[in-house]
């Protein structure tokens, strides 16, 4: 089933984009957006909805797959709203809401809303053995780091995301045919949903580990082979003038 975090094959320049590059422009825009306000998140997310529909994915679907993702985010907003002194615009016995705890957790909400959206758009058009080869030639030339093995690491991380967020829902929807449902107590809840998950997911990756190791896996591999587009050195200059903007204002 496809998830968010699915590549998808497609035609678009970011599919065509080496993953170094957007490897350098993930962490250079991410970066960036820890001092951003409002306006620059808000001109950074119609970048994204650009590039979305380029890519050809869809908001609403994509919307959908992270409600629970969106849910922790009004937690967030919620918590930062009640907390920040400030302004009192309302206030109901002991809780406060204040001007500046809706201005601080909007721009919180919006800014892990953004890196959330930056990282589906990564892994939708970008391949794990690209990734993998990235991050090989990233660390490289860093001594003590044994660069294949963390590449293979966080090619496989990746590639596990929509297994757990399948098998999620799967135990999810066993448990609704069980009326597990009318359950009131979200933290029996999540526990339910928690340990049977957390079982499936060391069951896959001990699966995996006997797969690899009866195919005689080793690190000592054939080095990878970039194709770059052509076009790297104009996202690269881009996101540079784009950090600089989110820096400024």
């Amino acid at each position: 089933q496809i998830t968010p975090f699915t590549y998808r094959q497609g035609e678009s320049n970011l599919h065509r984009l080496d993953a170094r590059c957007k490897f350098f422009m993930i962490c250079l825009v991410s970066m960036s957006l820890l001092s951003a306000h409002l306006p620059a998140c808000f001109f950074y997310g119609l970048i994204l909805f650009f590039f979305f529909k380029k890519a050809g994915l869809n908001i609403f679907s994509t919307l959908n797959h992270i409600k629970y993702f969106i849910v922790l985010l009004f937690f967030i907003f919620a918590a930062r709203a009640l907390t920040v002194k400030g302004d009192i615009i309302f206030s109901f016995y002991e809780l406060t809401i204040t001007g500046q705890g809706l201005k601080e957790g909007t721009l919180v909400t919006l800014k892990f809303f953004l890196v959330m959206v930056t990282g589906i758009l990564f892994a939708c058009t970008t391949k794990s053995s690209g990734v993998k080869n990235a991050v090989q030639w990233f660390l490289r030339p860093i001594p003590f780091i044994p660069e294949k093995r963390v590449a293979v690491m966080i090619s496989l991380s990746l590639s596990f995301m929509p297994i757990i967020l399948n098998q999620a829902k799967e135990i999810s929807e066993a448990q609704k045919a069980r009326c597990a449902d009318l359950q009131k107590n979200p933290v029996k809840k999540i526990i339910r949903l928690v340990l049977p998950l957390l079982k499936k997911i060391f069951l896959s990756a001990d699966n995996l580990v006997l797969a690899m190791e009866s195919r005689c896996y080793s690190d000592d591999r054939t080095e990878p082979e970039f194709l770059p587009s052509g076009r790297e050195i104009y996202f690269i200059g881009a996101s540079i003038i784009l950090s600089l903007g989110l820096a400024w204002f």
